[in-house]
């Protein structure tokens, strides 16, 4: 594996880093029996929607990176096509278990109604852009297929930008009345700095203009 694919991976597998341990330390405490309070009374009595997200979430990111990885992508084709399988069903699963919880759930103090309607947009978002690029592969569109798993990755691991995007928060009172509304700045903004980025990388690897778009050189769809 060439320096740019360890570049890629060891950079998205950080980013998921610290949302994985705690989704895991979740994932110990429910499963584990944990005691019921306030905080945590939402998903002790419905823990599968919870433990699904988490469970969808780590494997869609761990795995994920490595589709982005160009000449990991190019040398193992097998392993592209059937992973790339198994991460739209964790893709799915992470933004429909989403938007259960924003439907179902109760809405903690800490959040508003912006970061619920924001939760929402992305989930349906997400959702969109899995469906697209499964389609776009279907009909070999590999530059489409590319752009639109990019995005769906991109807002699946904002939960990664979000832990940077919240720091500025910690110094404030979570009881006090402004910190739902900066909370929701903080994660939407995650939101929008990913799909920035993944724009930006989309763009830069997009064929140039008057240059034929060179065929996928593998006959089989890969789905990412």
């Amino acid at each position: 594996m060439k320096t740019r694919d360890w570049t890629v991976i060891s950079g998205l597998w950080l980013l998921a880093l610290v949302p994985s341990i705690a989704g895991g330390l979740r994932v110990a405490q429910l499963t584990g029996g944990v005691e019921r309070t306030a905080a945590n009374a939402r998903f002790v009595d419905m823990p599968a929607p919870v433990l699904v997200h988490i469970v969808g979430a780590v494997l869609y990111a761990f795995l994920g990176a490595l589709q982005f990885a160009p000449n990991f992508r190019r040398t193992h084709r097998r392993w592209h096509r059937v992973t790339g399988r198994v991460l739209v069903v964790c893709g799915l699963a992470v933004a429909l278990s989403g938007l259960w919880m924003t439907t179902f759930y109760d809405l903690p103090g800490t959040d508003n109604a912006a970061t619920n309607a924001a939760r929402y947009v992305v989930g349906t978002f997400m959702l969109v852009a899995i469906a697209l690029g499964f389609r776009a592969v279907r009909r070999r569109d590999f530059p489409a297929h590319r752009a639109w798993m990019t995005r769906a990755y991109a807002v699946a691991m904002a939960a990664g930008t979000q832990v940077f995007t919240s720091l500025p928060l910690i110094p404030l009172d979570v009881h006090g009345p402004d910190y739902a509304a900066w909370r929701s700045v903080a994660l939407i903004g995650a939101w929008v700095l990913n799909l920035a980025v993944a724009e930006a990388v989309i763009r830069r690897s997009a064929p140039r203009r008057g240059r034929a778009r060179s065929p996928e050189p593998d006959p089989r769809p890969a789905v990412s």
